[in-house]
């Protein structure tokens, strides 16, 4: 990651990442008047959409986008859109989930502007882009009550892509070097 400050001191530093939203809310702890719990509705289907994200390490600007299924395809066309939105050489933090290979891979190869860095297996941890994920539910999907899946992709969507996250990231690994790589 130092060399690629070193070569690309205005480079995007990028980290990636998927998830799935489900229709059915997640329940978590709420406060509520003593002596009366708490009702969330909960619909019976598993209906679920999965998310591409990739938070600017530099900013805490999120680009975030709904996807029907997790490929190397989409991933591939996820990378072509942040080409396309940051013109400077990216440097991509990412998971070595299956789906980030293949067409993925090849994209790389063959893109000057794309430099990839993997976290370290089974370290999702480390991967900023998981605590976006986990404020956007804390904010949007736990103990929802929306009664159409669309509005709650929606509402989900303008939640990760109209707000700052915040990361000490670059604060905290570049000065060891990121010896974790």
């Amino acid at each position: 990651m130092t060399d690629f400050l070193q070569e690309h001191p205005d480079g995007a530093i990028l980290a990636l990442d998927e998830m799935s939203l489900y229709f059915q809310a997640t329940l978590t702890r709420v406060w509520s008047p003593v002596g009366q719990t708490p009702i969330v509705k909960v619909h019976p289907g598993r209906e679920h959409i999965h998310f591409y994200g990739a938070l600017n390490l530099r900013d805490g600007r999120e680009v975030a986008l709904p996807a029907q299924e997790t490929t190397s395809t989409v991933t591939a066309n996820f990378l072509m859109l942040l080409l396309l939105l940051f013109p400077q050489p990216i440097l991509l933090l990412l998971d070595r989930a299956p789906w980030h290979f293949g067409e993925v891979t090849d994209l790389i190869e063959h893109t000057q502007r794309l430099h990839t860095l993997y976290f370290p297996p089974a370290c999702p941890e480390l991967n900023p882009q998981e605590h976006v994920w986990e404020r956007a539910r804390d904010a949007v999907s736990h103990n929802h009550s929306y009664r159409r899946f669309q509005v709650l992709i929606d509402d989900f969507e303008d939640y990760l892509n109209d707000s700052c996250f915040s990361t000490n990231f670059m604060d905290t690994f570049l000065p060891l070097g990121l010896g974790i790589f």
